[in-house]
């Protein structure tokens, strides 16, 4: 199986995920299954059904957890350069044809998301940008049809 690209704050961030899962939501779901079971017969009982759910669930979740973090290849930005794109650089682009300009951080698909403005490295625009550099055009594949970019500028936060 193919390691997951992390930086050491995504990886930290879901090691808490984990553990809250596993000290206090599951913990507590225990309590609501007694309490629950204490309320009589369980084949009409709502509170014991949807306490069993959210056990499923949380075990699920535990069992997700445990999985990507086996998954995770932890990269360290200490050392980028602003040479290229690279995983964990910050890139400001500009969409050619409209001069609209944005800013990305090249992440992991654990760590996406996009009211943060960071994009996975396997997504369409991630993938374009990859290995490029400032002033270089990168045309992306979307579903609303092909969109060109330039690269105006690449930093890296070490801070990760």
């Amino acid at each position: 199986m193919d390691k997951i690209p992390i930086t050491r704050a995504g990886f930290a961030r879901l090691k808490r995920e984990l553990e809250v899962v596993k000290t206090v939501s599951i913990p507590q779901n225990i309590k609501d299954i007694e309490i629950a079971r204490g309320h009589g017969d369980l084949s009409e009982n709502a509170e014991y059904s949807a306490a069993k759910e959210k056990q499923s669930f949380l075990h699920g979740k535990m069992q997700e957890l445990e999985n990507n973090l086996a998954m995770s290849n932890v990269i360290d930005l200490k050392n980028l350069t602003c040479e290229r794109v690279v995983f964990g650089s910050t890139v400001a682009i500009e969409e050619i044809c409209t001069g609209k300009g944005i800013t990305y951080q090249l992440v992991g698909p654990l760590e996406s998301d996009l009211e943060r403005d960071r994009i996975s490295v396997t997504s369409p625009i991630g993938r374009a940008l990859i290995g490029k550099r400032v002033g270089d055009e990168v045309s992306v594949k979307t579903p609303g049809g092909v969109r060109e970019f330039e690269i105006i500028d690449i930093t890296v936060d070490a801070e990760d």
